[in-house]
């Protein structure tokens, strides 16, 4: 099971870590990240990494902005999200899948799915 947490409101340019817990134990092999929802929007491709190695892949849109990191020993993923924009705002989805998600932008692709987790960017 994957539980997200972090989310809120934030001011234009403000930042956010999002954090998403795992219960049991992910495979070496397996593949972590965040999606996004907007409302009235299809679910969007944030970011994932690598449980093994902590590679990482990164939407355009977030590129530069947004940082995806792994602690194996707390099995926790964090989603790092700075200069935060009007168009971030969304549900926050933490994710996972098998080594082909890498870098997926396909919801399809994850198998196991959090419960999301609000974050609102306000000008």
């Amino acid at each position: 099971q994957l539980q997200a947490s972090g989310g809120g409101l934030v001011q234009t340019g403000g930042s956010l870590r999002l954090s998403c817990a795992i219960s049991g134990r992910p495979y070496s092999s397996a593949v972590m990240g965040w999606f996004r929802q907007a409302p009235g929007k299809e679910r969007d491709f944030v970011a994932t990494t690598r449980w093994s190695s902590g590679t990482t892949a990164y939407a355009d849109s977030v590129k530069g902005r947004f940082t995806i990191s792994r602690d194996r020993a707390e099995k926790t993923v964090d989603l790092v999200m700075n200069n935060l924009k009007a168009e971030d705002t969304a549900v926050y989805y933490c994710v996972a899948g098998g080594p082909s998600a890498f870098g997926s932008h396909a919801p399809r692709d994850f198998l196991s799915w959090g419960q999301g987790t609000q974050v609102t960017v306000s000008s």
